[in-house]
């Protein structure tokens, strides 16, 4: 007898199903881009338990007959696809007919359909694999599709499953996808009791774009056409505190996809016009002929291949860097110890762009207070002009022996973003919010070892809407959150309730850290071990609580920062990996001015 045996249907079919169907938010995601395709104006979807325990699609689409109802649960059967070449220009969300009998073969299927031009309807029900016989039955036009107990016969993959909230908060985003990319179509969404998402239909993506993020002032809009390919969306726009970090929702031909071309574009236009920014919040929409982009390439269509990757690029990049302003000439100056120096001087260089002005170097402010610790002696420090290390001798500690390398003495801030400091081997500019960040998380990650982080609470409770995924994200992560300070709970409807916050967090700035918290706790993987989800909670704790760019420092502030992250096991980056300075030798200075 030969090694090689055909496996039975139904293992075969659990097997494929673990391909399409990964989790409740998967199915979710199959049923209604079903829905969709039959052209449905309305899909309601309610879950239970994370949607392990129910999952019910109802849409007010084309509905099935009894044929087509029994044809719809086989393998590799579909209304959507007929010859080869059809799969050269896909129009449709859904194509490969596999999604309903995945679905079916790990679950306690119902499926219940009416077209319109009939009175009665017909349900077919799969139990442990076994399609029944399809049966009458009276139902309203379109499809009702009942999922319960997925993954009851697959007890290996059930138990891989995240919490109820964390699966509930994944099929939240999807939903919010799909809704954001169909707006002419109805959607809601709940998850037991609570209703998630309610969006009733409206005529444009601005009015959708409305229901599910409101008000939006930090959002610009893109638009741009070139080569037969459209673009539109909102991205975040450039401002003192930083752009607005969030979703990064990407639609190719009205489906969410994830896509390296695109993904490197938005970087490379947000890297060209400010510091590169964590994850700033995008919802673009390409359309472009469908013959141009291979949407056959992943198993459950979450990616695409472009025919033209270089094209559609370079539209993403420049849509992007007109909408931010990308070319516009920044405005230079450089700030000594947290005040203007007294010049400005205007500088023309050929082949520059103009109109860029330097604060004058040499010239020092007097009104500069002493540093906090006295300084016993002195002397030459080594590579440093003679007007910039009087300067320096009459407000910086002086180096030692010992401190000569680690030592470093801020002179000065750029564009009050970045601190100027000298020691002496040579010049180092220091990204101030991102050594502060540093500082702060290995003090939060040192008193976490003690116990729960010191909490303060609120006179007033401050309360604020966020969005369903948002709110699922904070209570997932309630326990780690209570140990670093937060007091945060549902407050009813879309509403939260904040009733303490870290010590480290500034009081006036509690509701728009919360707010930056639950962004970031909305992409993080809620399968993460309990150390690791709270050292990265820590993390973006400390960047909100951190010093920011474009905030102003006293040279006391500096110099403090600079004595903190001496301190610190890993000085050089930040908790997210952004590194925190950079170097500039006496060395290659020298080389610089052709001293070497």
């Amino acid at each position: 007898m030969g090694k090689i045996n055909r496996l039975p249907t139904g293992l075969a079919n659990q097997i494929a199903a673990g391909e399409v169907v990964e989790r409740p938010a998967s199915a979710v995601k199959e049923l209604v881009e079903n829905a969709l395709d039959a052209d449905a104006t309305r899909i309601s979807v309610a879950i239970e338990l994370g949607g392990k325990r129910l999952i019910r699609v109802e849409d007010n689409g084309e509905g099935m007959n009894v044929e087509d109802a029994v044809s719809a649960l086989e393998r590799h059967a579909t209304s959507k696809l007929s010859t080869l070449e059809d799969l050269d220009a896909i129009t449709t969300l859904g194509f490969r007919g596999e999604a309903l009998p995945s679905i079916a073969s790990v679950s306690r299927f119902t499926l219940k359909t009416r077209p319109i031009e009939v009175s009665q309807g017909t349900v077919v029900r799969v139990e442990d694999g076994a399609t029944q016989k399809p049966q009458p039955i009276g139902t309203p036009p379109g499809t009702i599709v009942e999922v319960n107990d997925l993954f009851y016969n697959v007890p290996a993959r059930r138990k891989f499953l995240k919490s109820d909230s964390a699966e509930s908060s994944q099929t939240s985003r999807i939903l919010t996808q799909l809704a954001l990319t169909n707006p002419t179509v109805g959607f809601s969404l709940t998850s037991g009791r609570r209703q998630l998402l309610n969006c009733p239909r409206v005529t444009s993506l601005a009015d959708r774009f409305f229901q599910l993020y409101g008000e939006r002032a930090g959002l610009v809009e893109v638009k741009r056409e070139a080569a037969g390919v459209r673009l539109v969306g909102y991205v975040a726009a450039l401002a003192e505190q930083g752009v607005t970090r969030g979703p990064q929702n990407i639609f190719v031909n009205g489906r969410p996809v994830k896509d390296r071309t695109v993904s490197h574009a938005i970087n490379e236009a947000y890297s060209r016009a400010t510091i590169k920014p964590r994850s700033p919040e995008v919802h673009l929409f390409l359309e472009l002929p469908h013959d141009r982009v291979d949407v056959n390439v992943h198993p459950m269509k979450a990616e695409v291949r472009f025919l033209e990757q270089s094209l559609i690029h370079e539209i993403v990049r420049r849509a992007l860097g007109e909408a931010l302003g990308a070319d516009a000439p920044p405005d230079v100056s450089l700030r000594v110890g947290g005040k203007e120096t007294a010049e400005a001087i205007p500088i023309s260089i050929p082949g520059t762009v103009g109109g860029i002005r330097v604060s004058n170097p040499w010239i020092v402010n007097a009104e500069i207070s002493e540093p906090p610790e006295p300084v016993t002696h002195r002397k030459p420090m080594v590579g440093v002009s003679n007007q910039v290390g009087k300067a320096i001798e009459n407000r910086s500690p002086e180096f030692t022996a010992e401190q000569i390398g680690p030592a470093l003495v801020p002179i000065g801030q750029f564009r009050d973003t970045f601190i100027i400091a000298v020691d002496n081997d040579g010049i180092v500019i220091i990204d101030q919010h991102v050594a502060h960040e540093r500082v702060l998380f290995e003090q939060v990650m040192e008193r976490l070892t003690s116990g729960p982080l010191e909490s303060q609470r609120l006179l007033s409770p401050v309360m604020f809407e966020l969005p369903a995924a948002q709110r699922d994200a904070l209570e997932a992560h309630s326990k780690d959150l209570e140990r670093l300070g937060f007091d945060v709970g549902n407050f009813g409807g879309d509403s939260v309730r904040v009733g303490a916050v870290p010590a480290v967090l500034v009081l006036g700035e509690c509701e728009g850290a919360v707010r930056a918290l639950a962004e970031d706790l909305e992409g993080l993987d809620h399968g993460a071990s309990v150390d690791e989800s709270l050292r990265r909670i820590a993390a973006m704790t400390a960047c909100h609580a951190a010093v920011k760019a474009n905030d102003r420092l006293t040279l006391e502030k500096m110099a403090h920062i600079l004595t903190e992250l001496q301190r610190t096991a890993y000085s050089t980056v930040c908790p997210h990996g952004r590194p925190v300075l950079l170097r500039l030798t006496r060395r290659e200075l020298e080389k610089s001015f052709q001293r070497s």
